[in-house]
């Protein structure tokens, strides 16, 4: 028997030995000397068509972990998308938001969603054949959109600083904090062009200008890591929407964008190519149609343009359901099946939450695409896990996310991005800045609410995160007690009124800092479309009138704002107006009665501080406006590039805008001079002319150069921005300031669709906005 006993275990022994080594054995793909191109290449040689597929799919991520107590860990929901569909990535893990239905007690916090994140990687790693790491997308437009971050001024206010470096400097921050928790994709910026301000999505936009909004674009993808996957804290940057998709019909979100080749290629790709040139990984497709096809199954764009003309290596996906949309919503075709072979053929690499993708693996099966497409769309995603380092280093310190996300520096950053989103429109009799020690009425419905500061694509925030206008003026005031608050009104409800007494706060003041404008905050009473796009309601009267799915017949201001501004206004008080709002409402009341008038956008968490920085004269405000203000929704779409000829004005008004883009004042005057141009090689010219700050403030002026082509083969636009710069001078202190223009700037599609430069006269225009033009000057082109 101990003969026996011994034999056996010798041939276990023998039999176990190519059974470890099997084991132990390493693959192509998982040596870290090869590169991306060839470990891609190597694995994807190994996975079948279901495990390819998986790495094609991104579901929601927010169900993904279980929470008990501080502990966190992976859910069923997780292992089952892992054990049997093979899936590669997810999106909004830790978003929390009344449309997910995480609150702060059932969210996580920066700690626990860095334990979250580990916990997936694990499971993923360790539970399927070829041990890939999975990708977690998260909402980063204005911060990482999760419980515990930073949350900054909303994209409109962040074109309004005009400041591309700083915007750079934000881009780091959020990238930062999305990496310390887990994550490894930003969605964000959106590079929309946004031209109709009825549209509810304005506030996630730089604006109207390609030029600026493929600056500040750039710099937000640089910040985040330029495409330079190697560094810890860099991300893959998802630029949206491709394309067009702010210029709906009607101002509504998803409608058909009506918009000619040459606006298309001129306009509302520039941005985009901007930011894929700055390193961004990552397209979203759009919601729209144009001319018939919808975005997300658009050859000529996603392949032809984005990848032949542009060179781009990064992987696209589908906006939210759009791929399924193609089915429902523009009724292409008549199965999800269908659907989902338009999307990838047209070089839709990812499915953004829905199921369609899945259905690839019996199309790809029956032949109906072959696997070679299939393979395509795969590598872009798994090069990018490799280029990350994803396979090696899947793992962060949960410490460190508790520690440093929403750190004292993070912060800082977030007051200097509010303060200089802030455009001062008027301010007549040099009523501002306020004395520290005058008596302050504070009055409106946007003076004294955190979540109104904020805009959408937020996270529920602990109480003392957020500082609202009354917040930060009773820290500046020299006496607190000489600072009386009242509400006036709600922003939409005109049941939640108490403006006599609003009237009579403000006629025992020296001053009333009335704060109105919009809201785009969600709320747990908002009904959600499965897009996340809010719905309006007869039944219950929030105060959101902005954010995804929240479109504006009227611009006026909502509820019972106007009434309440008429009764302060007729107390004789001198009055500061503060617009907080994500899309430019109707302003004109505000402009012939206010003694000052601005706009903050949706500041963000530290907009309060920024706004008294204003105010009291802590801060010289140099925001611009990135959007025009119309007078009238009948103007629309009113913007200052519009394309020759001119427009006449309307029987009721003048067809200019209330303000124009790139307006904004501060408290010192500027004066320009001495405008000269040399030529700097073949169609490169030098920019230069005096600047001298003529005011009693140190400050900072936005300096635009504007170009306009006389005489052309096509027609051009009136004026369009082509350089711009923040210049801070001291009082009395001047500057020779130097602008350059290259060949691109005098570039144009001719008939035939190619970017030449035509011979011709030139007019560079100068100035402190498009509509104040200070210096001209002609050059000829031959």
């Amino acid at each position: 028997m101990i003969k026996y006993h011994s034999v056996f275990k010798f041939i276990l022994f023998v039999l176990c030995i190519p059974l470890s080594t099997a084991a132990q054995e390493r693959f192509l793909y998982q040596d870290t000397t090869r590169s991306p191109e060839e470990r891609t290449k190597d694995l994807l040689s190994r996975m079948s068509v279901e495990e390819k597929v998986g790495q094609l799919l991104c579901p929601l991520g927010w169900g993904m972990y279980t929470k008990d107590g501080k502990k966190v860990n992976c859910s069923d929901d997780y292992k089952e998308q892992i054990n049997s569909r093979y899936t590669g990535m997810f999106w909004a893990t830790f978003r929390a938001d009344p449309w997910t239905k995480k609150t702060l007690e059932t969210g996580l916090s920066p700690r626990q969603a860095a334990e979250a994140a580990n916990a997936l990687q694990k499971y993923a790693m360790e539970n399927t054949r070829w041990g890939i790491p999975v990708f977690l997308a998260e909402e980063a437009p204005h911060g990482h959109m999760a419980i515990g971050t930073t949350v900054f001024p909303t994209s409109i206010g962040q074109a309004a600083t005009f400041n591309p470096d700083l915007i750079e400097e934000m881009g780091r921050v959020i990238a930062k904090e999305i990496r310390l928790q887990g994550a490894h994709i930003g969605y964000g910026p959106v590079l929309d062009l946004a031209r109709d301000s009825r549209w509810s999505r304005v506030e996630e936009t730089y604006g109207e200008d390609p030029v600026l909004s493929a600056t500040i674009g750039a710099a937000m993808v640089k910040g985040m890591g330029a495409g330079n996957l190697s560094e810890p804290h860099h991300v893959i940057s998802t630029l949206k929407h491709f394309v067009a998709y702010g210029a709906t019909e009607g101002g509504q979100n998803g409608n058909p964008s009506v918009v000619g080749l040459r606006d298309l290629h001129e306009n509302f790709l520039l941005p985009f190519r901007a930011a894929v040139d700055a390193g961004a990984l990552s397209v979203m497709t759009a919601y729209n149609s144009m001319d018939g096809v919808p975005c997300t199954m658009n050859a000529g764009m996603l392949t032809d343009v984005l990848r032949h003309r542009w060179g781009f290596k990064g992987f696209t996906i589908s906006d939210l359901y759009s791929i399924e949309g193609i089915k429902d919503s523009h009724r292409i075709v008549q199965t999800v099946a269908e659907a989902a072979q338009c999307a990838l053929t047209a070089g839709v690499n990812v499915d953004l939450g829905g199921d369609a993708y899945a259905t690839l693996i019996t199309i790809v099966k029956e032949g109906k695409i072959p696997e070679k497409t299939l393979d395509e769309a795969v590598a872009y995603v798994l090069r990018l896990k490799f280029c990350m380092g994803l396979f090696e280093h899947p793992y962060v310190d949960p410490k460190k996310a508790g520690k440093e996300v929403r750190s004292a520096a993070h912060v800082a950053v977030a007051r200097k991005v509010a303060q200089q989103s802030v455009v001062l429109l008027e301010n007549k009799n040099d009523l501002l800045p306020l004395r520290k020690n005058c008596k302050i009425a504070v009055i409106g419905p946007n003076a004294n609410n955190q979540y109104n500061m904020l805009g959408d694509y937020t996270a529920p925030q602990e109480d003392g995160n957020v500082v609202t206008v009354l917040e930060g003026i009773l820290a500046q005031v020299d006496n607190k007690s000489q600072v009386n608050y009242v509400k006036g009104c709600a922003i939409r409800d005109t049941t939640d009124t108490h403006i006599d007494e609003a009237a009579r706060a403000a006629r025992v003041a020296d001053v009333a800092v009335v704060v109105v404008g919009g809201s785009s905050a969600r709320d747990f009473k908002t009904n959600y479309k499965e897009t996340g796009a809010a719905v309006a309601s007869k039944d219950y009267i929030s105060d959101m009138e902005c954010g995804e799915g929240y479109d504006r017949a009227t611009l006026d201001l909502l509820g019972k704002q106007l009434e309440l501004l008429q009764a302060v206004k007729s107390t004789g008080t001198p009055m500061v107006v503060v617009y907080i709002q994500g899309r430019p409402l109707n302003m004109n009341w505000a402009k012939e009665n206010a003694g000052a008038l601005l706009t903050a956008w949706y500041p963000g968490q530290e907009g309060g501080h920024a706004i008294a920085d204003v105010l009291f004269g802590n801060y010289n405000p140099s925001g611009r406006l990135p959007i025009s203000v119309p007078r009238h929704v009948g103007q629309l779409p009113v913007y200052y590039n519009k394309k020759n000829p001119v427009s006449h004005d309307y029987v009721e008004m003048e067809a200019a805008p209330l303000y124009s883009f790139g307006y904004g004042k501060g408290f010192s005057s500027f004066t320009y001079s001495n405008l000269q141009v040399e030529e700097n090689g073949r169609h490169r010219y030098k920019v230069t002319f005096d600047l001298r700050n003529e005011g009693k403030y140190d400050g900072a002026e936005v300096v635009q150069l504007y170009l306009r082509d006389e005489y052309a083969s096509v027609v051009r636009p009136q004026k369009q921005l082509k350089s711009f710069e923040r210049i801070f001078l001291k009082k009395g202190e001047s500057r020779r300031v130097v602008l350059t223009l290259c060949e691109d700037d005098f570039s144009l599609l001719d008939k035939e669709m190619k970017k030449i430069v035509e011979p011709g006269i030139f007019t560079v225009m100068v100035g402190a906005a498009s509509n104040d033009i200070r210096l001209k000057i002609s050059l000829t082109i031959k």
